[in-house]
């Protein structure tokens, strides 16, 4: 059962069962068809998972930009998916379906072109013990320091900044020696969730929260306005600190569903419209959020990440489209490599959202890629509820309107179709 909606029962096996799972569920008052191109499509609204923060697995509480509640794929994973099957995000961002997945103990399988996914997704499907990071802490030279880049002084203590330095040369040092493992890349992904934040959780002075990272200029007139230096802060301190936190829930049970698929999961930095890693006809489910136009710019957002990993932004082929059109022809690519590689029967739950002060509707525009790839529309469901954030960067006016929504086109791909 999920919290405030009640749904209960067998998976869903084809487009009428679902249909009649959620029927109860459509609000009278509301528009309830999509008729576009390919024909009449049913759209539920309602609030089908929780609104309160923090109410999935503990591993989930990392940071970064626009990213949806674990409870969106749980939903889907739950009705549309058995133990064992694959469940796949192409575009992967923290990993939040890869990791939902195999706590259910579905296959995971995620892709991004930012490498930076990777470093978040993968060390969460294989987590180590709050020992083990504690031992490797403790271990690390934290006088290893290089020159530090005095830029960053306007983010950082200078002895903190040290720290940072001196892990982020240890972390490295460590892979060219060929002695990386799992534990580095835990305190690695937790670092990178502690280098900016607006609390004394995070490494540096009060900034904006940590799914963004403002630039250096713009960081020097926070701290003119408010009057503010940055304190010192203890790196493996927080890193340990916040490592007990992601661990909270990790318990045997946890352990058991990870171990259970981890040697199945795949994970890729690569074009989700190119996947040959991925066999034709293995995955059981999509669910995934695609960048939605020009709403989020994530070079600038990550900057200081990508700085700590050793990527260069630059290098990173992300998708940053500004026309509707060239939005659906991305979209439109993206949709004829998923129809490869599901099997015959399988979801797509493609999640969009209104952007552009409401004035644009990307489940009316994602629904003809899905056709033109060859996958048959199934429904729109609309997650609405009551939410607090404010969110002007994706077009939704908490303010005024007082809502927040997922709006998520399902597909399914027709059985007896070859890939």
């Amino acid at each position: 059962m999920l919290d405030g909606v009640g749904l209960e029962g067998p998976r869903c096996t084809d487009a009428g069962s679902i249909e009649r799972h959620l029927a109860e569920f459509r609000w009278k008052d509301r528009p309830t068809i999509v008729d576009r191109s390919s024909g009449p499509v049913p759209v539920f609204i309602n609030e089908f998972w929780t609104s309160r923060q923090r109410a999935a697995h503990s591993l989930h509480e990392v940071s970064y930009r626009a990213c949806f509640k674990p409870q969106l794929p749980r939903f889907f994973i739950e009705r549309l998916t058995d133990p064992g099957d694959t469940v796949y995000d192409p575009f992967m961002g923290r990993g939040t379906t890869t990791l939902e997945a195999a706590l259910l103990r579905r296959v995971p399988a995620g892709c991004d072109a930012s490498p930076l996914s990777r470093v978040l997704a993968a060390p969460r499907l294989r987590p180590p013990s709050l020992a083990a990071v504690d031992e490797r802490l403790r271990s690390l030279d934290w006088t290893a320091c290089e020159e530090i880049p005095d830029d960053l002084l306007t983010f950082y203590h200078p002895e903190t900044l040290r720290e940072i330095v001196a892990l982020r040369a240890c972390l490295r040092h460590r892979r060219d020696a060929g002695q990386s493992d799992a534990v580095d890349d835990w305190i690695r992904m937790v670092a990178v969730n502690r280098l900016t934040g607006h609390s004394p959780g995070f490494f540096s002075v009060y900034t904006l929260p940590p799914n963004q990272a403002v630039s250096v200029s713009a960081q020097a007139k926070i701290n003119a306005n408010r009057n503010q230096t940055a304190p010192r802060r203890h790196v493996p301190g927080l890193i340990l600190a916040k490592s007990k936190s992601l661990l909270a829930d990790h318990d045997a049970a946890t352990e058991s569903a990870l171990a259970a698929v981890r040697a199945r999961a795949c994970v890729l930095t690569a074009d989700a419209a190119f996947t040959p890693e991925l066999p034709d006809a293995s995955v059981h489910l999509v669910v995934t959020s695609p960048p939605f136009l020009d709403v989020v710019n994530y070079a600038a957002d990550n900057w200081l990440r990508c700085w700590f990993c050793g990527i260069d932004p630059a290098d990173v082929p992300l998708t940053v489209v500004r026309r509707i059109d060239g939005w659906r022809a991305a979209m439109t690519r993206v949709f004829r490599e998923l129809t490869r590689v599901l099997v015959p029967g399988g979801f797509v739950a493609f999640e969009v959202g209104e952007v552009r002060g409401g004035r644009v509707r990307l489940e009316e525009h994602v629904l003809p890629c899905g056709v033109e790839a060859g996958l048959d529309p199934v429904l729109v469901l609309i997650n609405a509820q009551q939410f607090t954030k404010t969110a002007a960067c994706w077009g939704v006016d908490n303010n005024r309107k007082g809502t927040n929504t997922n709006r998520v086109v399902l597909f399914r791909k027709p059985e007896g179709t070859s890939s």
